[in-house]
């Protein structure tokens, strides 16, 4: 399956299905939003190995974790940079897909220095909005 983020679509009577009354698969758009606390939870889930376990196991954490930012959303999930390359079926039709992005290949930043601004960058980079 190409990369990208897919939902299943039941057949309508009104669109023809490739074999009648079967669903079909249809690619959910990519977009990037940047945010400062979206980048801040990204820094967090790259210095905290349980934290983002959590974020891609357990969808309820991925919910209370953006909800902890101001964002309210009903499906929230969050999958890998690997999972979007092979094809994310989403599971829930309403659901929400964030892509946490792979950890930077740098060492620790120089003192007195963040990851936020990799962070950013990286949200900027399609698919790695998260």
């Amino acid at each position: 399956m190409p990369q990208g983020i897919y939902r299943t679509r039941a057949p309508s009577g009104q669109q023809a299905a490739p074999q009648a009354g079967q669903p079909t698969k249809e690619r959910v758009a990519d977009f990037s939003y940047q945010n400062e606390t979206l980048a801040q939870l990204i820094v967090y889930a790259w210095s905290d190995q349980n934290f983002r376990n959590q974020l891609l196991t357990d969808p309820q954490q991925a919910k209370q974790a953006l909800s902890d930012r101001g964002i309210y959303l009903k499906a929230p999930y969050v999958i890998t940079e690997d999972q979007y390359y092979n094809g994310f079926d989403l599971p829930d039709p309403e659901g929400v897909v964030f892509v946490l992005p792979n950890p930077p290949r740098t060492s620790t930043p120089p003192q007195g220095q963040t990851l936020l601004e990799t962070a950013k960058l990286l949200m900027a980079c399609t698919p790695n909005g998260i």
